[in-house]
């Protein structure tokens, strides 16, 4: 069942950034703002209170003792021209401190000042209006009798109206420096990300097959650092698929050979009804499957050297004790065959940062070559970091060890032979060569060859 859910399409990363970037800018813009506003807003009421303080003092200094008691002395013009304002409506009561009024509108009410305060500033709602109101309380002085209260109340609209410039004042001029802080920021983010997406389509055209690197713009570190990786990993890629080409290629071209080979003797086999022929060809049967048994293992592990060279994981590895298990190892097929092996110098234990298998297989490919095309005497000798194996055979000419080193390529006594396929030394020198170890062929004494592989420092 085909599954037809589409993957939801993730944001862009300009809008991720810019909205990183401004939300919490806007933010802590507009809380600045308000707190601005807050501060201004509370320093304005204070004007707003201080001057209807002060129209509370200019009434209560016309206050006077009169014919008739305490009475105010200036006429409702004269009131009016006092507590003028252009938006506000003022109200205004002078009592005693009984409540009877002296003057003004007798329903005007407002919270008394605390005890010890002169004055005190409270909203009140008058005639289903909200007003400010301010209560100021005169004790009796010269002239004066008895002690009496001003209150002035006056409508907010004067106040509304100021909070609303500050709050447009303040907001416009921000939300404008917002906006064009918005437009550079989406600018200055496309910009530099820009090589990013010129990046995702130099990927996007490029063919599945190749994996040259790709060009990196060198406009920031981040982008330097993703350049850099995606090209390390088209590198390991291009060794990798170099790798399983040439296995590839290589178990074509050299397993076509013996293959066939085994199909003819089989045929040819059949064919024959004597008993004899049958086994003489079922032995070569076994000899040709051997060869390619061989040439499969060593093919699998020069793959196995390529894959190993970008994962190569050391360890410590005594080389006495796997020198000893290689020999054991080895010692049923030198016998079989007529031929000595043997070991010297394994009773100091010797012990160097490297990889076991790869180690295994230099000393494998070694004394295998040494038991095809040496003569009767092998020796695997281990002096201080160097590991040898010394042989009394015909030996390798000078000009010719070069290109033994090489895939495919056999020495005389091997083509006369007719064994191998030319790849053991090869391995060996690919495994010294990822252990960072030094490989040298030299002449035995008094004939033969020596092939040593000298390792890194000892732990």
């Amino acid at each position: 069942m085909t599954d037809n859910t589409v993957a939801p399409i993730a944001p862009s990363l300009t809008r991720r950034v810019l909205r990183n970037v401004l939300v919490p800018l806007a933010l802590t813009w507009m809380l600045g703002a308000v707190i601005a506003l807050v501060i201004a807003n509370y320093f304005s009421e204070q004007a707003f209170d201080r001057g209807m303080l002060d129209d509370a003092y200019a009434l209560s200094a016309n206050v006077q003792a009169g014919e008739r008691g305490i009475e105010l002395l200036l006429t409702p013009r004269e009131v009016a021209t006092v507590l003028f304002d252009q938006i506000d409506t003022v109200h205004f009561s002078v009592q005693r401190l009984d409540g009877t009024l002296i003057s003004g509108e007798s329903e005007l009410q407002a919270p008394l000042p605390v005890s010890g305060a002169r004055y005190r500033f409270s909203d009140v709602t008058y005639q289903g209006k909200p007003m400010r109101a301010v209560t100021l309380e005169h004790d009796a002085e010269p002239g004066i009798s008895m002690p009496y209260r001003v209150v002035i109340a006056q409508t907010t609209l004067s106040r509304t109206a100021l909070v609303r410039q500050l709050l447009g004042f303040a907001l416009a001029p921000q939300i404008l420096l917002l906006v064009l802080l918005a437009v550079w920021l989406w600018h200055g983010i496309r910009s530099d990300l820009r090589p990013l997406g010129d990046l995702q389509r130099a990927l996007d055209r490029r063919d599945v097959r190749d994996l040259s690197p790709v060009a990196v713009a060198q406009t920031s570190r981040e982008l330097q650092r993703l350049g850099n990786a995606v090209n390390s990993l088209f590198e390991r890629l291009g060794h990798s698929v170099q790798a399983q080409r040439e296995f590839v290629g290589n178990v074509a071209h050299e397993l076509r050979t013996p293959l066939a080979g085994i199909r003819a003797l089989a045929e040819y086999g059949l064919a024959q009804h004597d008993t004899t022929v049958w086994r003489e060809q079922l032995e070569r049967v076994s000899e040709r499957q051997a060869r390619a048994s061989h040439l499969i293992d060593q093919l699998l592990a020069l793959a196995l050297a390529e894959e190993a060279r970008t994962s190569l994981a050391r360890e410590p590895v005594r080389l006495d004790v796997l020198a000893e298990q290689t020999v054991l190892r080895h010692l049923a097929r030198a016998d079989a065959r007529g031929v000595d092996l043997g070991a010297r110098g394994l009773d100091d234990g010797v012990v160097v940062m490297a990889n076991e298998a790869l180690v295994e297989g230099i000393l494998d490919n070694l004394i295998d070559n040494a038991l095809r095309y040496g003569g009767r005497t092998i020796t695997v000798e281990l002096a201080g970091r160097t590991l040898s194996v010394i042989d009394d055979g015909p030996g390798i000419p000078l000009e010719a060890q070069r290109d033994l080193m090489q895939r495919w390529a056999q020495g005389p006594a091997g083509q006369k032979l007719g064994q191998g396929s030319g790849l053991g030394l090869s391995i060996v020198s690919r495994y010294a060569e990822l252990l960072g170890a030094e490989l040298r062929l030299e002449a035995a004494e008094p004939m033969g060859l020596r092939v040593s592989v000298a390792f890194g420092e000892a732990v």
